[in-house]
């Protein structure tokens, strides 16, 4: 059902891709189109028509305190990377996750561009287009190739000349994702990230046998009164405590 719902919301943002639709700026100078609107009420109308007794939580949605109280929440993000998808960039996608005690424990994102549906299970592993993913860890982050904000990877080349810093992929969500599918070897969200951005994300780069904590190593909680987050890093386990290691030698380069 999951699967389903997200491949049509993604499919539904695509027939209107790279054409004229109306956009509009919300709190925080974010961008807001059409087609986030219309993927959220998609994705409300099926899921929420199958569990009526989950909570919800959604980047385009006003905010429900009842989920503060809900067993399962499900986390939305209609279109991840609204600003790469308003300019023609193939780097968005939709975003969905449910929680439960604070952690993801399913979870769905499509990339409709290249039509790749990652999924994983609390404890089933995590797929891409059905093949099983495992984060190749080399326990050093040298010759790691990085994706995140630039001030941070001006500041990681300083400290480690030989990594490669990628360029920029719009969606957050999709960012971390490469991480588990083992095309990004560290990520990093900025201080500015919410539950919609990460919860999918997150759960595919642990069942693929990753990490993604804060910058002191702590487990991302989901679902709290505030879904913003602190700056993260994602990478395979060993990768992850190098690079934890390194951040904590000089903590203010890094925030």
């Amino acid at each position: 059902m999951l699967i389903e719902a997200v491949r049509a919301g993604g499919l539904l943002a695509l027939q209107a891709f790279r054409s004229q639709q109306k956009s509009w700026l919300k709190d925080g100078d974010s961008p807001v189109s059409e087609s986030d609107m219309a993927v959220n009420a998609l994705l409300h109308d099926r899921l929420r028509q199958h569990t009526p007794g989950y909570g919800w939580l959604s980047e385009e949605s006003a905010d429900e305190p009842a989920r503060l109280a809900a067993e399962r929440v499900w986390v939305v993000d209609p279109i991840d990377g609204t600003r790469s998808y308003l300019a023609g960039s193939p780097d968005w996608c939709v975003s969905v996750a449910l929680v439960a005690g604070g952690r993801p424990v399913l979870a769905a994102l499509y990339a409709p561009v290249a039509d790749q549906m990652f999924v994983a299970l609390a404890g089933g592993g995590a797929a891409l287009n059905g093949r099983e993913l495992a984060v190749p860890d080399s326990g050093s982050i040298s010759r790691s190739r990085l994706a995140g904000p630039r001030g941070t990877l001006e500041r990681l080349a300083r400290h480690i000349p030989d990594v490669e810093s990628l360029p920029r992929i719009g969606s957050l969500a999709l960012r971390l994702a490469r991480v588990a599918e083992g095309t990004v070897d560290i990520a990093f969200a900025s201080g500015r990230s919410h539950d919609w951005d990460l919860a999918a994300a997150d759960l595919l780069v642990h069942e693929a046998g990753g990490m993604m904590t804060t910058l002191a190593g702590e487990q991302v909680i989901y679902n709290r009164p505030s879904p913003v987050h602190e700056p993260l890093v994602a990478a395979a386990r060993q990768r992850h405590a190098a690079m934890l290691a390194l951040i904590r030698g000089d903590p203010a380069a890094f925030q």
